[in-house]
């Protein structure tokens, strides 16, 4: 189940194709914008030496587009190939960093920052740059080439204040709806929260305006939140959420519930309280409900189990039968922040329309070494994974052993795939984003 995938470098080969596509009069393809000038049918790559410090399967290289931009959360790629990504806490000035390549290298030689907030999502949609600050989902127009969007701030939904789990990631559907996760500002819903032995509140209050995914207009402005716009609940947190066009479908990948030992010390170990709950991968339709804070899935016994707070004993599985299942189902704590499904063909055939997820890491899996910290891949057919995951991109850490999430190198955060089908990824450890690019096998 945890295969690992190989990592030799592929800069020679890279090298290779880019003296070819010189000798032979052929435009590189540009990764990071240049105004849209170049040809985009190339494949063509270059990338750096030691592929920015990265592991990747044999015929991939990467390249650092640029580093020290300030917590990068989410990102989105325009037409162009500009970048646009949304930055935790205000950097330079702006919440958001724009970035430009003007010669065709794959760097940005231009960067500019914007916005007067900090925030996790972000994406292009229909002419507009929307942004979501941890309270509300806003949106500048953007008109033709510029890099640093001319159009008023729009705000689109106003979203409540909470002190955890308040980013606020997006997605589009081809009906002009926009969702955006609400996370519940807790734990396990306990009475009193964090607490050693606290029961559940039960029903838990917080699911009326939190723990799920909202459903508002893209297009409409000055909407408020409501019940009513609801989508689908039982969702502790969702940072990684995306819309599948080619199943006409949401998927999301929900962060499970913290600190089983520290509150139930009887009923679990530190060791399967560093494992559980599972993160979950969820189909996601509308009316759905997957069972936070009253259940948890267990990836061993690959069941939904009771909580703790509401009765369980990691066995029972008690009213969690009512609940969804996940389609797939990971180890815990290894922090799920991003998730797309890959709809390019500049990969090979086994990567197209499967998903990527992007991996943060989580501070719960203590005192045992952290896991996560990369980048996974989950072929699919059709709605559902036709296979186990595997390892995409790893050595974010820039160790062997990770004891504290402190100690990264780097955190992946963001996902996006450009005009030319590169894999653009995001941390936000050193505020570093890489475009990951398939150039053929060297054997």
């Amino acid at each position: 189940m945890f295969s690992r995938s190989s990592s030799p470098r592929a800069f020679s080969h890279a090298a290779g194709l880019y003296l070819l596509s010189v000798l032979l009069g052929s435009t590189l393809l540009l990764g990071c914008g240049g105004g849209g000038t170049a040809d985009q049918s190339s494949t063509a790559s270059v990338c750096d030496s030691d592929d920015g410090g990265l592991s990747l399967p044999n015929g991939f290289c990467a390249t650092v587009v640029a580093d020290s931009l300030g917590p990068t959360r989410h990102l989105t790629v325009a037409d162009n190939g500009d970048v646009y990504a949304a930055v935790q806490e205000v950097t330079d000035g702006g919440g958001i960093v724009a970035l430009r390549d003007t010669d065709g290298d794959y760097k940005a030689d231009r960067t500019e920052y914007f916005g007067d907030t900090g925030g996790t999502g972000i994406a292009l949609h229909n002419g507009y740059l929307y942004f979501g600050p941890p309270a509300s989902v806003r949106r500048y127009e953007k008109d033709g080439n510029e890099l640093v969007p001319s159009g008023d701030e729009e705000r689109i939904v106003e979203l409540p204040k909470q002190n955890s789990h308040a980013a606020k990631p997006i997605a589009f559907d081809g009906n002009g709806n926009l969702y955006v996760n609400v996370g519940a500002p807790s734990n396990a819903c306990m009475e009193e929260s964090r607490t050693k032995g606290s029961p559940g509140q039960d029903p838990c209050p917080l699911l009326e305006e939190h723990g799920g995914i909202w459903q508002y207009s893209a297009t409409e402005t000055g909407q408020t939140h409501t019940p009513d716009a609801r989508y689908v609940t039982g969702i502790r947190n969702a940072v990684a959420i995306t819309w599948n066009d080619a199943q006409d479908n949401l998927y999301v990948v929900q962060h499970g519930r913290d600190q089983l030992h520290s509150f139930f010390p009887d009923l679990y170990t530190q060791e399967e309280s560093a494992e559980l709950p599972a993160e979950e991968f969820f189909k996601a339709d509308e009316g759905d409900n997957f069972g936070w804070p009253y259940c948890y899935y267990d990836w061993m016994q690959e069941k939904k189990v009771l909580m703790p707070e509401y009765g369980g004993d990691g066995n029972e599985i008690g009213r969690c039968k009512q609940f969804e299942d996940p389609i797939q189902a990971f180890p815990g704590h290894w922090g799920p922040n991003d998730v797309l499904f890959y709809d390019n063909s500049q990969f090979p055939e086994k990567y197209q329309a499967g998903a990527f997820i992007a991996w943060h890491g989580s501070w719960n899996r203590a005192p045992l070494p952290q896991e996560g910290y990369k980048v996974t891949f989950t072929p699919f057919d059709g709605t559902e994974p036709s296979g186990d995951y595997e390892v995409f991109a790893d050595g974010f850490t820039g160790v062997d052993t990770l004891e504290s999430p402190a100690n990264a190198e780097h955190r992946p955060t963001g996902l996006a795939v450009g005009p030319d089908g590169g894999l653009f990824v995001a941390d936000d450890g050193a505020g570093t984003i890489w475009r990951i690019a398939y150039v053929g096998n060297d054997n």
